[in-house]
């Protein structure tokens, strides 16, 4: 063999090993979810975070009630993924006309689902024919700003037990409003609520339009625990939430007639409030409990992202302001030290830094029983300015994985929950004249 044809195969065998490293990276796994780990910063935005987010300081009382930190912000999630399966998910509008749904609570062993909006109406839902029912006796309530009526819990042993629980911001007569719970018998036929008593009312009353929480959840044991929001405080050095005098910034957990728990962990320190649970919270928008180990999972509003995904201590300083992930509105300057800083405050256990465009969350519910087969034990997260449904695999503790569905549907998803008997999530969507939605997967 001359040298000349030497050179020529030594080319043409480097040249075909060039062309198979290029369709190998031009072929991999593209469907692959990036796994984004909470302690790492995603990837620096392609867009201005604070495109069209403002600093919540004087909110229009008229302006849609979504927190300015739920606004949409034009491509401002860096550490956005590929979703998960999303084919395989058959969405149908169960019912629409819904003016700003915000609460779900389906009736056990029945087809019917409880559903609040946010102008101050209850409504019952028939989930297969689709007929609203309007509830009569509900509470007043002050629908400004993002108040309104907000959550429902239905007792777990219904019908045995036809109470009702509900949230929802309403005033003192000065102008102040707080967050409220109240409870009602649930009369299905007759469609109204009987014996219906206030519980609580979290203080102080506040000038304020913003930041009233708030969820609630039973948690098995014979209480409820509800959520209640600084009321958008932006005293950083002295806040509110810090301050465990008084209900803002809290977890709240009474007994089903609004009692005080005797082994509340705060009954014996004169200092704090008897009814808190855990305190230094902003502003939660989701609470669920594990269905396997019972503990409580919340969604939190950051400031400037910040956003987080919490596992809720009892009797624990959750940090907020004084621990942060976020920075202030229009800065990159944090609020407070890293979690990971402070031994005394639990780390949440997913979150968004400051500058990832944020993920604000609203509702939540854990995957469970006969829904969505192949997801069993995820947590599913309604995401407001994202317009999408987040998907995270959890391990005990741990979260490991994030996809996004539904991103093409504009829709603000308000709340999520699971029936985990009929194989169905329903979802809320944010709208002055929204749907109620079911996921399902196909046979």
């Amino acid at each position: 063999m001359s040298r000349r044809t030497r050179v020529s195969l030594i080319a043409m065998v480097a040249a075909l090993v060039v062309g198979v490293v290029v369709v190998l990276a031009l072929t991999g796994d593209e469907d692959e979810p990036v796994a984004l780990e909470p302690d790492e910063p995603t990837a620096e935005p392609d867009a201005d975070p604070d495109a069209d987010e403002e600093e919540p300081s004087d909110p229009d009382p008229d302006e849609e009630p979504g927190d300015v930190d739920d606004e949409p912000a034009e491509d401002a999630e860096a550490d956005d993924v590929a979703p998960h399966d999303e084919d395989d998910l058959v969405v149908t509008e169960v019912a629409e006309g819904f003016d700003q749904p915000w609460g779900l609570a389906l009736l056990p062993d029945e087809a019917r689902m409880l559903v609040t909006e946010l102008p101050g109406r209850l409504s019952l839902l028939d989930l297969d024919e689709g007929e609203v029912t309007s509830i009569d006796g509900v509470p007043e309530v002050d629908a400004g700003g993002q108040g309104g009526l907000l959550d429902v819990a239905v007792h777990p042993d219904w019908p045995e037990e036809d109470w009702v629980h509900l949230t929802y911001a309403a005033g003192d007569g000065s102008g102040a409003t707080s967050t409220h719970l109240a409870r009602g018998r649930l009369d299905a036929q007759a469609g109204a609520l009987t014996d219906v008593e206030e519980l609580f009312a979290a203080e102080p009353f506040l000038d304020s339009t913003q930041h009233y929480g708030s969820r609630v959840v039973h948690d098995g044991q014979g209480h409820v625990l509800l959520t209640v929001g600084d009321r958008g405080d932006k005293a950083f050095d002295d806040h509110v939430s810090q301050d465990a005098s008084n209900h803002l910034g809290t977890t709240i957990r009474l007994s089903e007639d609004g009692e005080v728990p005797a082994d509340n962990p705060f009954v014996d320190d004169e200092a704090v409030a008897d009814e808190i649970y855990s305190y230094g919270h902003r502003n939660v928008q989701g609470m669920a409990l594990h269905p396997d180990t019972g503990a409580v999972w919340q969604s939190e509003h950051g400031e400037e992202d910040g956003d987080e995904l919490n596992i809720v201590e009892e009797g624990a300083n959750h940090g907020w302001p004084e621990t942060h992930t976020g920075c202030e509105y229009g800065t990159e300057t944090p609020v407070g030290v890293h979690p990971s800083e402070r031994d005394d405050v639990p780390d949440p256990v997913y979150y968004w830094e400051c500058t990832t465009g944020g993920f604000p969350p609203a509702g939540i519910d854990f995957v469970h029983g006969a829904a969505l087969p192949g997801w069993e034990g995820d947590l599913l997260v309604g995401g407001l300015a994202s317009e999408s449904l987040a998907r995270f695999s959890v391990d005990d503790d741990e979260v490991t994985k994030e996809g996004r569905l539904l991103e093409d549907r504009g829709w603000r998803i308000r709340d999520v929950v699971t029936d985990a008997d009929r194989g169905v999530v329903y979802l809320a969507i944010d709208d002055g004249s929204a749907p109620i939605v079911a996921l399902t997967t196909e046979e």
